[in-house]
């Protein structure tokens, strides 16, 4: 997200009081609120008029604030080779931050389901930031599959895993935190192995308009 008022002129106290703001943001959004920027600006004892600045309105906020956006990476600083290990240690550590943050979660999907003068796309959730830490884990299987096979499997695995899938599982299906993140856990171990049995499905030519959406690129941060 480009944040020119942020970089440029006097950066480092800017960047102060940008932090003060995302904290405070978050801090309220834990608490159970959607803050607006007035909101933010009180809880951080910022100028509104500053602090619009920053955040012209409550969605460039809370986008933000959202705990996805300042990781890079999911994989631990030593990673393991195997694919299946891997993967299992990018859902554990994905699956974790969502549901200590499962407050902010919910209020950008909520917000990512409400589009408004096209500022959805901006959102965390429409920018496919999980996309890239999955294909990240996978990244050993280039020598066995194509790059199109392991982005339909990176998408299968995404479909299963995140806050979509832990509020169906926990509000509809009924299960606990503990059992819906180890359901997610055994889906997308389930599914990385019938992948590699030669289980992908058939590709699925663009959709009408004639382009898919752009993911971000990712370069592993460790050799395959």
């Amino acid at each position: 997200m480009s944040r020119p008022y942020v970089e440029a002129g006097r950066t480092g106290q800017k960047r102060r009081t940008f932090d003060a703001l995302v904290a405070a943001a978050r801090q309220l959004v834990a608490s159970g609120t959607t803050p607006t920027v007035d909101e933010a600006a009180l809880a951080a004892g910022v100028a509104r008029s500053t602090a619009y600045r920053y955040f012209p309105g409550q969605r460039e906020l809370l986008a933000a604030a959202h705990p996805e956006t300042a990781r890079k990476s999911m994989l631990p600083d030593n990673p393991p080779e195997d694919v299946a290990e891997r993967l299992d240690a990018v859902v554990v550590e994905f699956t974790r931050m969502i549901v200590e943050t499962e407050a902010q979660q919910r209020t950008m999907l909520r917000l990512s389901l409400e589009p408004a003068d096209g500022l959805e796309k901006s959102l965390p959730l429409r920018q496919g930031r999980a996309i890239a830490w999955i294909a990240e884990a996978l990244a050993p299987l280039q020598k066995q599959l194509s790059e199109q096979e392991i982005h339909q499997l990176v998408l299968a695995i995404r479909s299963a895993i995140g806050i979509e899938s832990l509020v169906w599982l926990t509000d509809v299906g009924g299960l606990s935190r503990e059992a819906a993140v180890a359901s997610m856990r055994w889906t997308a171990g389930a599914l990385l192995s019938r992948a590699l049995l030669g289980g992908l499905p058939a590709p699925d030519p663009a959709p009408s308009g004639g382009h898919r959406p752009e993911w971000p690129k990712v370069t592993p941060r460790y050799p395959a």
